[in-house]
């Protein structure tokens, strides 16, 4: 059984790494073999998560990156790829479910940061990452996503919203 999760030679990028269930996905991942790109906004704890992979006999590494900015996710990329020469699993695990007051006085702000984390940077991240799978043979992108996509309530107009994209996302890019 154990074979079934021999990771050893691969290189796993989780965004919102650093802590809860990203951080368990990535020692779960350094566990099974694979080295780990741990991303989040706060360097200071993904340096943190990254010093209990490397404890573990792994590697890793620690990139401060706001998935909601293209830039950011560009830049990860780019430094991903520059210390491992690939990346072939991809867990878009970044999230953020605000409450909005009510759908009419929800701002602008709220509904474009709680969509650029959920939504935009996944896409971002798919796009270019899953490009460099399928150039390469192969690899895996895991969304995660919520029942909030599937059973919304009120208040999460903009949270259920992004996740049912990330669900239609990931269609999109498995036939892609």
């Amino acid at each position: 059984m154990s074979d079934l999760f021999d990771l050893t030679g691969k290189v796993a990028l989780v965004t919102g790494g650093s802590r809860g269930l990203g951080r368990e996905m990535v020692l779960a991942f350094a566990a099974a073999g694979a080295d780990v790109v741990i991303a989040s906004r706060k360097l200071d704890a993904c340096e943190k998560t990254a010093a209990e992979v490397e404890a573990m006999g792994r590697r890793a590494l620690p990139v401060a990156a706001h998935v909601g900015r293209w830039d950011d996710v560009d830049r990860l990329v780019d430094v991903a790829y520059a210390e491992f020469g690939r990346v072939d699993i991809l867990v878009n695990n970044a999230g953020m479910s605000p409450l909005a007051p009510s759908s009419d006085e929800t701002s602008e702000e709220l509904f474009d940061k709680v969509v650029g984390v959920n939504f935009k940077g996944p896409f971002r991240l798919g796009s270019l990452v899953g490009r460099r799978m399928a150039d390469a043979g192969g690899g895996s992108i895991i969304n995660v996503s919520s029942s909030g996509a599937l059973m919304p309530q009120p208040s999460f107009g903009p949270y259920s919203g992004a996740k049912a994209a990330l669900n239609a996302l990931t269609t999109v890019f498995a036939l892609e």
